[in-house]
């Protein structure tokens, strides 16, 4: 979900913006940039996801004027990267929409804020409750983080967004839930499927991609 056309207030507006620049920078800090530059694997995750997501991103439906649905994939990147490096990979996966012009500059802070980094940083709390939990089966990790996580990275996302355009006075409470929120659920569904879907693809084939995944306690 994104906006596609300038729905905030001004104040609203800036106080995004300074949000967005304070997880930006946290996210920078939080980087091993040294360890990033010697690993190549990692370099390939970071760029080829952002690419990937770019492009998957150019396919949306149109919901209400100024308002897009499309699948996320934060989770999924979360689980791969971290939630730092994931925030800067989404960052530059909406870069490419803003290239396209599927999404407008203006709106940049707004959509990453709620397109990338309300969801990376849910994924990564869930990530964080899974391993305090310290289950035993990795199961857990891939349903928890994966199927679970992503769905519910998603309606915090959306949430957050209605809360954003409802206190804009864009759009009454009511036509929010009639036109968005009641539908929530139904968006959640497909982005823990392909979210999840990755996942298990990624624990079969290629677990050392998730750099989360702690393979030492499954075993």
């Amino acid at each position: 979900m994104g906006m596609t056309e300038n729905l905030l207030t001004t104040s609203q507006w800036v106080v995004t913006l300074l949000l967005f620049l304070m997880i930006l920078v946290q996210a920078a800090r939080s980087v091993d940039w040294q360890a990033f530059r010697k690993d190549s694997a990692l370099q390939h995750s970071f760029f080829g996801a952002a690419v990937v997501l770019g492009f998957v991103w150019q396919l949306r439906a149109g919901i209400s004027p100024g308002l897009a649905i499309h699948i996320f994939g934060i989770t999924a990147l979360t689980l791969m990267l971290g939630w730092a490096l994931a925030v800067l990979s989404g960052l530059l996966a909406l870069v490419i929409t803003v290239i396209t012009g599927r999404e407008p500059l203006l709106m940049f802070a707004a959509n990453g804020l709620v397109t990338v980094m309300v969801p990376a940083l849910v994924s990564h709390w869930i990530m964080r409750w899974e391993r305090r939990r310290d289950f035993r089966n990795f199961f857990a990790y891939l349903f928890f983080c994966g199927f679970f996580g992503a769905g519910i990275s998603v309606a915090a996302a959306g949430i957050v967004m209605c809360l954003m355009l409802w206190t804009s006075g864009v759009y009454a409470f009511d036509e929010l839930v009639h036109e968005y929120l009641r539908y929530l659920p139904l968006f959640m569904i497909p982005e823990g499927f392909v979210n999840g879907t990755v996942v298990t693809g990624l624990m079969v084939f290629h677990p050392d991609r998730l750099t989360t995944l702690d393979q030492r306690r499954y075993r």
